[in-house]
């Protein structure tokens, strides 16, 4: 709001207000901004030609110079990039862990974070690890700390936050028989990437 304005209205007293307006100098206020050099003018030219000529990302993807994330990607929008029904991270933990790491804990001791971040290296650059290498086979936990890491990093939770209440009621549910009920009818409500997940 002009600042006259507001001293007629009375937002604030005119003694706690000092105009400027007489104070600036003659040369502020008439100043004309100057042309842009012959040499800038070359410079602005050119970064508008190269921003109009920059690749569209399908074609950097199809060139393999820009790779999707997998960790911290929403997971529709992943899959949908990636063709998969799965993400290729959850299916390739789960299918090693129902072979190799059916142990007490799997998913409650955590791996080394060296062996967790290699994996999460070679995933996230559209790889797929070995994992029955022998330092993942000595350290089994790795991959199901792998896999809490996937869920832990998604923008929006695998329940999703959509559904977050309907989960809290399903599960505060009276009896072990209306709460099974309730639980299995918020699933059906997951949006389709997230069911398959």
């Amino acid at each position: 709001l002009p600042l006259l304005f507001l001293l007629q209205v009375g937002f604030f007293p005119s003694e706690c207000v000092e105009l400027i307006n007489d104070k600036v100098p003659q040369s502020v206020t008439n100043s004309v901004p100057k042309p842009v050099s012959k040499k800038h003018g070359k410079l602005i030219t050119f970064l508008r030609t190269f921003m109009k000529s920059r690749p569209t990302k399908q074609k950097l993807k199809q060139r393999g110079i820009l790779k999707e994330r997998v960790f911290g990607c929403d997971l529709g929008e992943h899959l949908l990039n990636s063709g998969h029904d799965v993400p290729q991270v959850l299916k390739s933990c789960t299918e090693f862990i129902e072979k190799h790491g059916i142990v007490d804990g799997i998913y409650r001791l955590s791996g080394i974070a060296s062996n967790i971040q290699k994996l999460r290296h070679e995933f996230d650059s559209e790889q797929i690890p070995d994992l029955t290498k022998d330092i993942y086979i000595q350290d089994i936990h790795c991959v199901g700390s792998l896999c809490k890491l996937y869920f832990r990093e998604l923008p929006n939770p695998l329940l999703t936050y959509q559904l977050y209440e309907k989960f809290s009621d399903a599960v505060s549910a009276a009896t072990d028989e209306e709460r099974l009920v309730k639980i299995h009818d918020v699933i059906q409500q997951l949006p389709p990437p997230h069911y398959r997940s």
